[in-house]
Order: C-alpha cells, then sequence, then structure tokens
C-alpha cells in the first residue's frame, strides 16, 4: 500500500527567527544570525563566533518543575513542535494516537547537561551529578517529550547521522505513512550544542569558518572563493506530516505534498564528502517522487561552506541536473543561520516549504567573489520574489558519507 503524504503544520526556532514567517521573512531579506558568542567561557575559545537562538526565555514557555527534567534542546523540540501542532490544528482521537509518531533527529542531545557533568566529576572532584542527568541529555529526550506531551502512540525514534539526522527523521516519518504503518507524524529535529567543550571538539576539526574581520555576520560564505568553513548553529523545526486523504478530510491547511526521498551512504571516507554518493542519493529521491531534474525549482543545498563540500555538492548537482543544472537557483541558509547539526536538515527543508509556499528564493548571502568551481546560480546576497516554483529540493549530506534529500511539490488532490 502506497500512500500520499502531505505538510500541515510547521515550528520552528533558529538563529534567524522563532517562527515560521519570521524566520522565512530574515532569510529573505539576508540577515544573519551569526555573531559573537556571549558567554563566560569566551576568552576559552580561539574561533568565537556561533549562530545562538537569542532572546529564549525557557521560563515563558515551562515552569520550574518542568525545566529540572528538560534540557535545552528539547525545549527548543517542544516549542517548535507546539507551533507545528497549532499551525495543523491537530487533533487526535484516542483511536487515531496509535496511529501517530514522532521521529526527531539530533547529534549531541543534552550537551550541556553531559559537559557540566564531566566538569562536576572530573574538574570540580564532585562525586555527585544532577540526579536527572540521564533523562536530560539522552538523545531521545526530546522525541519522548513530544510523544507524552501530544500522546503519540505510535513510532518514537531518534536518529543520529550528524546533519543529515533531522532530514532522515523526517524522510523515514514520510516512509511510515506512506507505506501505511501510521497516519500522522511529528519529524524533524533539535540541536544545541554551542557548550565549550563541543566549540573546542569543532576547533580542533579545522572546520570552523574565521571570523570575517569586518562582520561577524558575514563569516559564512557558501560558495564563496575565500570561504573557510562552517558556523556552528542552534535550534529546532518539527513538522507536522499526514496522510493526504485524512488531511483533505479533516479541512486541514496543506503546505504541500512531501513527494520524495532518499537516504544512502559515500561509503569512502569519515569525513570527506564524496558527489558520486551525493549523486545517487539525488537520483533515488526524484525517482521516488516520479520527477525529473527539469521538474526541479529551487535547490536548499547542503552548502556548509566548506572547502571540499561546496566544490562536491556543485559537481554532484551537474550530475544530476544535467545542462538544467546552470537554470535551477541554488542557495544555502546556512550562510545565514548557520550549521545546527541534528536540526539542520529539517530547518532547511523547512525553508524550501516556505520558498514554494511563497513562491520565493532565500538568497545566499556574502557570495561576493564565487569560487570558479561553484559555477552555478547561488542566488547570490539577494532573494528573488516572485518566481515559479512547482517542486524543490533539499539536501543534507553528513560526515560519516550519510546522504539524505527530500522533495516536496505543490499539492494536487
Amino acid at each position: 500500500m502506497v500512500r500520499r503524504v502531505v505538510i500541515t503544520g510547521l515550528g520552528v526556532i533558529s538563529p534567524v527567527g522563532k517562527t515560521p514567517e519570521e524566520f522565512f521573512s530574515n532569510l529573505m531579506a539576508g540577515r544573519s544570525g551569526v555573531k559573537h558568542l556571549q558567554t563566560d567561557f569566551i576568552e576559552q575559545l580561539s574561533i568565537r563566533i556561533g549562530a545562538p537562538v537569542d532572546s529564549f526565555n525557557p521560563s515563558e514557555h515551562f515552569t520550574k518543575i518542568q525545566l529540572t527534567g528538560i534540557e535545552r534542546f528539547s525545549q527548543f523540540a517542544l516549542v517548535a513542535a507546539a507551533q507545528a501542532v497549532q499551525d495543523a490544528q491537530l487533533e487526535l482521537s484516542a483511536t487515531e494516537q496509535p496511529r501517530a509518531g514522532v521521529y526527531m533527529g539530533s547529534c549531541l542531545g543534552g550537551a550541556s547537561t553531559l559537559e557540566d557533568g564531566y566538569v562536576q566529576v572530573f574538574q570540580r572532584d564532585n562525586p555527585r551529578v544532577k540526579p536527572l542527568s540521564v533523562l536530560l541529555s539522552m538523545n531521545n529526550a526530546a522525541a519522548s517529550h513530544l510523544s507524552i506531551k501530544y500522546q503519540l502512540q505510535g513510532p518514537n525514534v531518534t536518529y543520529a547521522t550528524a546533519c543529515s539526522s533531522s532530514a532522515i527523521a523526517v524522510g523515514e516519518a514520510y516512509r511510515q505513512i506512506k507505506h501505511g504503518y501510521a497516519d500522522v507524524m511529528l519529524a524533524g529535529g533539535s540541536e544545541a550544542m554551542l557548550t565549550l567543550g563541543a566549540l573546542k571538539a569543532w576547533e580542533a576539526l579545522h572546520t570552523l569558518a574565521h571570523e570575517d574581520p569586518n562582520d561577524a555576520g558575514a563569516s559564512c560564505k557558501p560558495f564563496a572563493r575565500n570561504r573557510s568553513g562552517l558556523v556552528l548553529g542552534e535550534g529546532a523545526a518539527v513538522l507536522v506530516l499526514e496522510e493526504a486523504e485524512r488531511a483533505v478530510k479533516r479541512g486541514a491547511k496543506i503546505y504541500a505534498e512531501l513527494a520524495g526521498y532518499d537516504c544512502s551512504s559515500d561509503s569512502s571516507h569519515i569525513t570527506k564528502p564524496d558527489a558520486d554518493g551525493q549523486t545517487r542519493t539525488m537520483r533515488n529521491a526524484l525517482h521516488d517522487a516520479g520527477l525529473q531534474p527539469r521538474d526541479i525549482h529551487y535547490i536548499n543545498a547542503h552548502g556548509t561552506a566548506t572547502l571540499a563540500g561546496d566544490i562536491e555538492e556543485t559537481k554532484a548537482i551537474k550530475q544530476v541536473f544535467g545542462a538544467h543544472a546552470y537554470g535551477v537557483p541554488v542557495s544555502s541558509t546556512k550562510s545565514m543561520h548557520g550549521h545546527l547539526m541534528g536540526a539542520t536538515g529539517a530547518v532547511e527543508f523547512m525553508a524550501a516549504l516556505l520558498a514554494l509556499q511563497h513562491n520565493a528564493i532565500p538568497p545566499t548571502i556574502n557570495l561576493h567573489e564565487p569560487d570558479p568551481e561553484c559555477d552555478l546560480d547561488y542566488v547570490a546576497n539577494q532573494g528573488r520574489v516572485s518566481v515559479k516554483i512547482n517542486a524543490v529540493m533539499s539536501n543534507s549530506f553528513a560526515f560519516g558519507g550519510s546522504n539524505a534529500v527530500l522533495i516536496a511539490k505543490r499539492f494536487n488532490p
């Protein structure tokens, strides 16, 4: 049994917006969420920029008692999910709850709780850590909180596949509905790893962007000749996926049809991206959607601004799209919201969905001198409006070679 899947609700907490409307408005305006980090450990960092979620007050969403058991990454997920559920006007009866589930992605889960525990034990010689440390830090905490809050009694799964975690969560949730195992799924990802330990680890890997000497917000430069690496961010995105007939029957607002998905592995190198693996994933997703390359009107690129990554993705797009590669707009919104790791795939898929809804394409900012090897239409510096968009693709290519591609198109009942 193969069924159609639609998106009926969106929610996001990001460095460039705390609602889908604010998020997309700021993307279209080219506003960067990259800035100097304001932390008490800033002097211990060599690279002092990031893309934090500013002005997020947990007490506006949770009681003091609740906050003892809900870590920052789970807070993000719960707030984004509340937006999505409200947006979808989703209500589940007792008989529907066993057919509804949640799939989320996260790389580090409760990173700050883990780090605090290490500090207490190894630095301060404290024999005790927070009693709820395991429950706060476990990667599946966010998904579990969503399952409990909304009584989602179907599948409850968390994916940890580095940068593709939440894209795979969305894609596998789509498959659950498509093949009849569920009728409704909450799907997305959440990450909050702007901690000293995580930032130092990324510094050691030498993949973080150097701060732009004139403007911290200009530090992430995908596809530019002078790009120097990625910028770590934090946040969450959650989508409501539904079986199409169910959504139509209840009169739901439908953003788009989630029409295609694939995940596959490069099987070549733990960090170096591979154009052939990315090519295979994009082609398989197009096949799943029943679309041709010419049918895609916008690609939200993985576009991390690493030296090798941007070139390999450009090669892969050319291999898949052929001559049409030069006619399809491609942009990296990471230039504005940074790399949200386990959450980034869902955040970027949401950007692509909103592009489809608004017939508008967000730019790749900070792209003033393109790399000659990156010669596609990257929508440099200024967004485009009144553009015909019927189908969009979102790429997520992760360390470990774990690739995921999502495709959405306008829904025709």
